[in-house]
């Protein structure tokens, strides 16, 4: 999602991704601290009702065929434009998912870990220099993404694998051997996942993950400011919209997520809305982010249990 962090208003800005992940000078956590889970959903105002209900036509089905296509080249330009730069460090998985550390029997028990669309890795490297006992699969949509994760200073093998995968047609254990994997950490990816696909890269996912074992997501939730700033003309179906740089977004609800993890095989374990304010300094807005934070876990007794 290749954007300018340079915005001049709410209405011609481009979307961009959650403000807790990029680095802009311009938005930062300001309007209130820390954040709030909530079971319930955002309610929306009448203005921002009438927006929604006033988006009824769609992108063409041809164009539409044209992204799906077009789907991994549109994020491989993404990173080619941005590089390593447009997303911040998540130093916060740790202290969201105690899962991290919570899962192992004992401190030195080594974790293995996959991390689902790496990204260039603002996730696993932060995990990796904090847990000497973590072994990280990571695999992303984008080729040039996995060569910046392996041009890392970080990155070594013993300790890292990385790889491009396509989640809804590759197969997983090519590079991760079956039910090896104790955590799969799912975060802001599946919403770029087509919704018809969803399904097809949890089944991926489920494969390589031990009986017991769980996933952590956190993606887009439903009514986020960034689904309220998206034109009608840039919807592609339910909660699902195209970027101007052609990347797409779905913005989940905790039933939507609920529904399509228990179709798969998996288990709910907490399923949250995330609510925060954002403020940009430069234009004196505070505007409400949501996102989804949910644990699932594959049904079975792990081995080390």
């Amino acid at each position: 999602m290749a954007l300018s962090k340079k915005e001049s208003s709410l209405d011609d800005i481009k979307i961009t991704p959650p403000q807790e992940e990029v680095g802009s000078k311009d938005q930062i956590p300001l309007c209130v601290p820390g954040q709030t889970k909530t079971s319930a959903a955002r309610v929306l105002t009448e203005e921002e009702l009438d927006r929604l209900s006033g988006e009824r036509a769609l992108v063409s089905d041809f164009k539409q065929m044209k992204l799906e296509k077009e789907a991994q080249k549109n994020w491989d330009l993404f990173y080619k434009r941005n590089t390593t730069n447009f997303f911040k460090d998540r130093h916060w998985t740790i202290r969201e998912f105690e899962e991290l550390k919570a899962c192992r029997e004992f401190e030195s028990q080594r974790l293995v870990l996959l991390e689902a669309g790496c990204g260039v890795g603002n996730c696993i490297f932060p995990l990796l220099e904090d847990d000497l006992n973590i072994f990280v699969y990571a695999c992303d949509f984008s080729p040039r993404a996995v060569e910046f994760v392996k041009q890392n200073p970080l990155y070594c093998p013993e300790r890292c694998c990385a790889f491009q995968c396509d989640l809804t047609t590759d197969d997983l254990r090519a590079n991760v051997p079956e039910g090896s994997v104790d955590v799969v950490t799912l975060i802001f990816v599946l919403s770029a996942v087509h919704p018809d696909k969803m399904k097809l890269a949890l089944q991926n996912i489920s494969r390589v993950l031990k009986p017991g074992g769980i996933v952590l997501f956190r993606d887009y939730g439903l009514y986020d400011h960034a689904m309220l700033r998206f034109k009608g003309s840039s919807k592609l179906g339910e909660n699902f919209y195209v970027r101007q740089d052609g990347t797409r977004s779905y913005f989940f609800s905790k039933e939507f997520l609920a529904e399509l993890f228990e179709e798969t095989g998996f288990q709910s374990v907490a399923n949250d809305y995330v609510l925060r304010e954002t403020v940009n300094k430069k234009e004196g807005l505070c505007v409400p982010r949501v996102f989804l934070q949910s644990k699932f876990t594959k049904p079975g007794q792990s081995d080390s249990s």
